[in-house]
């Protein structure tokens, strides 16, 4: 049974993501933290990368869905809950198991469904928040916390504690039923390309200079967006 070639080449940036998982979790015990979480991020775009070369391609299949979902339960749940528990998670004792647990137990029932149901969703929605986003989250926030604290030791206590709770909310939005958009199906016919250009090179400029407070602003907007948008629809619904 001939294999074709391309069939390989997601599958090899699969691969990379969950290495790189793996990496991050070996920095991470070395107490390497500022490198297991860019590791992360790094991670982040070679899984989005495979999707899109296997849809260009036309190499999707089976195996390569069920890969996708084994490595973000590595790359993006138990990478960032270990980095989250060995940086000070586990000050905090049972309490900081118990959030490194459900974090990584949320994302794969997250997967699951999303296995099971995408073809049912909207197309431009996701159900409940992206375990890539959720570890986005993390990792921005603790790369924020380890740059800040060189600064400003004496509240770096505070955010650390914030980013604890933040993770188990960050949790509990991964299995709930909010909304949140998917740029994955984009309709770009009514786009203005030049203007969407001239907004990315912004971006880009900006992320160059403040790449980890851009990531962190970024990334707590979208997880946001989930709840408010929740809140305004019950609201609209409500008074009207």
């Amino acid at each position: 049974m001939k294999i074709d070639p391309l069939y390989l080449l997601p599958n090899l940036f699969t691969g990379a993501s969950i290495y790189l998982g793996v990496l991050s979790i070996a920095y991470a015990f070395v107490e390497r933290f500022e490198i297991a979480c860019w590791l992360i991020l790094i991670s982040l775009i070679f899984d989005g990368l495979d999707g899109r070369i296997a849809r260009l391609t036309g190499t999707t299949s089976r195996f390569g869905v069920e890969f996708d979902s084994l490595a973000d339960i590595v790359a993006f749940g138990v990478a960032p809950a270990i980095i989250l528990f060995f940086y000070g998670g586990y000050n905090y004792g049972k309490f900081g198991i118990v959030i490194a647990g459900l974090y990584v137990v949320f994302g794969a029932i997250r997967l699951a469904r999303f296995n099971v149901t995408t073809n049912h969703n909207e197309p431009n929605m996701f159900i409940g928040l992206p375990i890539p986003s959720a570890a986005v989250f993390i990792v921005g926030w603790l790369l924020f916390e380890i740059n800040f604290s060189k600064t400003y030791p004496e509240i770096s206590e505070y955010i650390l504690k914030f980013l604890i709770i933040s993770s188990l909310l960050v949790a509990l939005l991964m299995v709930s039923n909010v909304r949140y958009p998917s740029f994955k199906k984009m309709n770009f016919e009514k786009v203005n390309f030049g203007k969407i250009v001239v907004l990315l090179m912004i971006v880009l400029a900006i992320l160059f200079i403040y790449p980890i407070y851009t990531i962190v602003v970024g990334i707590t907007c979208y997880v946001l967006f989930g709840p408010l948008r929740a809140f305004y629809h019950l609201l609209k619904k409500r008074f009207t």
